[in-house]
C-alpha cells in the first residue's frame, strides 16, 4: 500500500528509482485516493485515467492549458474547451516524465481567495471541510494536503499560491516575475500572473521549480535564471539578515493566533543564527491593495474580452452578433469576473485612464522602490502569509471587500515583482498558519535555503489532523 497522505514527491521519486513502485502504480494510488476523498473535498474538475510518463504524478490548476484535456479556468464560458497545444509549463512537466493526474478546481479565472467562485462548486479544506482552502489555487492546495497529489502547480496574481498553501499547511512559491513562462496560461492580469509549485516540503518545491523555470521563446517576458536551482541542505540561518516589516506584521485584521505562531518562527530565526531586525514598508502596505485592485481588473478587462462565444466554449443565442456577445458573456461569466471586468473597463475608459490605471502604475513603482530599500538592509523579509487561518465557507461571499483583504499581506511583494515563499509555521485553533518569506528578484535559492532550515526546526506535520 502507498500512503499518499505522507508521501512527498521526493520520496515518490525514490520509490521509482529503487524499483519499489512504478509511475503507473503511483498514478493509480492517487486515483484511488481521489475516489475515496475527493467527493467530500472537490479538488479536481477533471482526472486523467492513464499515466503518461515514468516519473512522479502531478496535478495542474485548470488555468494551465493541457493538450486534449479540458481546460475551463473554473468558468462555464470555457466549458468543454480542449486545447490543441500544451502550455510551456505543462510541456516541461511532460518532458520531465511527470504524468498528469488531473486538473484542479479554482476561483473562476483565478479571481478569488477561497475557491468559492468556481462555476463548478467550491473546494473544501482537508483540515476542516467546513472551511475554505484559500484561493484561487485552492483545488491544487487541497489536493496536495489531502494526499490526492504529491505536488501541484498553481498560479499566483495577488497571492493565489501563497495564501492557499498557508491555509492548507503547505509550501507554496510565487516565483520572481518572468522566471516561469505564462505561455498557454489562461490570463487574468498579465503583468502579475505567475505559475509556481505547491508542495509538502521545501525540497519538493525546489525540485518542481527546477523543472518549470527558465526562458521560453514563446513568452517574451521570460528570462534565463541567474543561477541553477539548488536543492536546499541548510540547517541554520547563519549569516542571513532577516527583516521584520512592521506594517506587514501588525496590519489590522491579523488574528492573535497567527501573530503568535509567526512570532515564534521569527524567534526561531534568531536561534538558528540569523540577524533579525525591524524594517518598515508604510506605503507598500497602505497602497498595495488599492493599487492591485486597479491594475489587475484593468488587465482582466482586456484579457477577458476574447471570450465572446465566437472562438471558445458555448455560444448563447442567435440573431445579431451584439446580442450573441451579450447573452454569451452574461451566461458564461460568474459574478466575480463580471465585477472585475466592469471595474477594469471603467478604470481604462476615456477620461479616467490617467486618474486610475496610470496613477496605479506610478504607485506600483513607489512600492517596488520601497521594497528595494528594505532589501538593501536585509537578505529576506518575513511576515504572516494570510492575516487569518482558513475561514468558514460562505463567511465572506456576500462581502467582496472582506474577501479581498485575505490577500492584504501577499499583494505588496507581488506588486514589486518579488518572489515569495510560504511555509507552515504552526497551528492556531487547530488550523495551519503560514509564514511568508520575501526576497529580492531571483533569490529563490536563498528562499529555499532559509525555508528549509526553518522547516526542519519547526517540524510541522503537513498531514491534516483529521486525516492522520
Amino acid at each position: 500500500m502507498i500512503d499518499t497522505l505522507r508521501l512527498t514527491a521526493e520520496e515518490a521519486a525514490g520509490l521509482i528509482e529503487r524499483g519499489e513502485a512504478s509511475a503507473a502504480e503511483l498514478h493509480e494510488a492517487y486515483l484511488e485516493a481521489i475516489a475515496v476523498r475527493d467527493g467530500e473535498l472537490h479538488c479536481y474538475l477533471t482526472t486523467v485515467e492513464e499515466a503518461e510518463g515514468a516519473g512522479v504524478p502531478i496535478a495542474l490548476k485548470d488555468v494551465i492549458s493541457t493538450k486534449g484535456v479540458e481546460t475551463t479556468a473554473g468558468s462555464k464560458i470555457l466549458e468543454g474547451y480542449r486545447p490543441v497545444f500544451d502550455s510551456t509549463v505543462a510541456a516541461r512537466c511532460k518532458e520531465a516524465g511527470l504524468p498528469l493526474i488531473g486538473k484542479t478546481n479554482l476561483d473562476e479565472f483565478a479571481m478569488g481567495s477561497s475557491t468559492e467562485n468556481s462555476a463548478y462548486g467550491p473546494t473544501h479544506n482537508p483540515w476542516d471541510p467546513e472551511r475554505v482552502p484559500g484561493g484561487s489555487s485552492g483545488g491544487s492546495a487541497a489536493a496536495v494536503a489531502a494526499g490526492l497529489a504529491p505536488w501541484a502547480l498553481g498560479s499566483d496574481t495577488g497571492g493565489s499560491i501563497k495564501q492557499p498553501a498557508a491555509l492548507c499547511g503547505l509550501v507554496g512559491l510565487r516565483p520572481t516575475y518572468g522566471t516561469v513562462s505564462r505561455y498557454g496560461i489562461v490570463a487574468f492580469a498579465s503583468s502579475l500572473d505567475q505559475v509556481g509549485p505547491i508542495t509538502k516540503t521545501v525540497r519538493d518545491c525546489a525540485l518542481l521549480y527546477r523543472i518549470i523555470a527558465g526562458r521560453d521563446p514563446c513568452d517574451s517576458t521570460t528570462v534565463e535564471l541567474q543561477e541553477p536551482v539548488e536543492l536546499p541542505e541548510a540547517s541554520d540561518l547563519k549569516g542571513l539578515r532577516v527583516g521584520v516589516p512592521k506594517e506587514l506584521n501588525e496590519a489590522e485584521g491579523i488574528e492573535s493566533g497567527v501573530s503568535e505562531q509567526v512570532g515564534r518562527a521569527i524567534k526561531l530565526c534568531r536561534e538558528l543564527g540569523a540577524e533579525v531586525g525591524e524594517t518598515t514598508l508604510p506605503r507598500s502596505v497602505a497602497y498595495g491593495m488599492p493599487c492591485y485592485y486597479l491594475i489587475a481588473p484593468s488587465e482582466a478587462s482586456s484579457n477577458l474580452a476574447r471570450y465572446d462565444g465566437v472562438r471558445y466554449g458555448p455560444r448563447v443565442g442567435n440573431g445579431d452578433i451584439r446580442t450573441m456577445y451579450e447573452r454569451t458573456r452574461d451566461a458564461g461569466f460568474g459574478d466575480e469576473p463580471k465585477r472585475r471586468i466592469m471595474l477594469g473597463t471603467y478604470a481604462l475608459s476615456a477620461g479616467y485612464y490617467e486618474a486610475y490605471y496610470g496613477q496605479a502604475q506610478k504607485v506600483r513603482t513607489v512600492i517596488r522602490d520601497e521594497f528595494a530599500a528594505a532589501l538593501a538592509d536585509f537578505d529576506l523579509l518575513v511576515s504572516p502569509t494570510s492575516p487569518t487561518v482558513a475561514f468558514p465557507l460562505g463567511a465572506r461571499t456576500e462581502n467582496p471587500i472582506a474577501m479581498y483583504l485575505s490577500d492584504v499581506l501577499a499583494i505588496p511583494p507581488n506588486m514589486a515583482g518579488l518572489p515569495g515563499l510560504s511555509i507552515p509555521c504552526g497551528l492556531s485553533e487547530g488550523l495551519p498558519v503560514g509564514l511568508q518569506l520575501i526576497g529580492p528578484q531571483f533569490s529563490e535559492n536563498l528562499l529555499f535555503r532559509a525555508a528549509h532550515a526553518l522547516e526542519r526546526a519547526l517540524e510541522f506535520d503537513f498531514v491534516p489532523t483529521r486525516l492522520a
